[in-house]
């Protein structure tokens, strides 16, 4: 049951950072035409950089030079990692921005215009935003069908 568990605990950690992406795409979409922030300056776009965790116990399994050992022809050794940990990350998520300079758009009648007309507005792309609302989205769907497909296994066995 424990191996059940940590497949939710996965998932649930996929949901996590689609959730998080849809969250920045919805913040840059909002500001897409915000022209001063709090710092005077175009808002930037927000990013959600999703890296997988090298501490993990598969990504150690990975890196180390694992031997096996056979006792007889039939079977190995058991080892001694434990996949099952509840509080392992298998992938972790920052929130960053996109450095990209602004668009500069002429428009001298704006309130926010510099002396040759032009508007610096945000470095955000409308149609990039539509795009990676509907990746994460369609990731946040298959990380559902992951747990209801686990679910469905984990009450299937159950039956037996």
């Amino acid at each position: 049951m424990e191996n059940i568990f940590s497949s939710f605990n996965i998932s649930g950690q996929g949901l996590s950072v689609q959730r998080q992406r849809l969250s920045a795409v919805a913040n840059n979409i909002a500001n897409v035409n915000t022209t001063k922030g709090a710092d005077g300056k175009p808002y930037q776009r927000e990013v959600v950089v999703a890296r997988a965790n090298p501490q993990s116990a598969f990504d150690k399994a990975l890196q180390s030079q694992i031997t096996l050992g056979n006792t007889s022809g039939m079977h190995a050794p058991n080892t001694s990692m434990n996949y099952n940990n509840p509080d392992a990350k298998v992938v972790t998520a920052t929130l960053g921005h996109d450095n990209s300079p602004a668009r500069k758009v002429y428009d001298p009648a704006h309130p926010d215009a510099d002396g040759e007309g032009y508007v610096s507005m945000p470095n955000v792309n409308i149609v990039t935003e539509m795009v990676d609302m509907i990746s994460a989205q369609r990731a946040f769907e298959a990380n559902t069908g992951v747990i209801a497909s686990v679910k469905n296994i984990a009450k299937d066995s159950l039956e037996i």
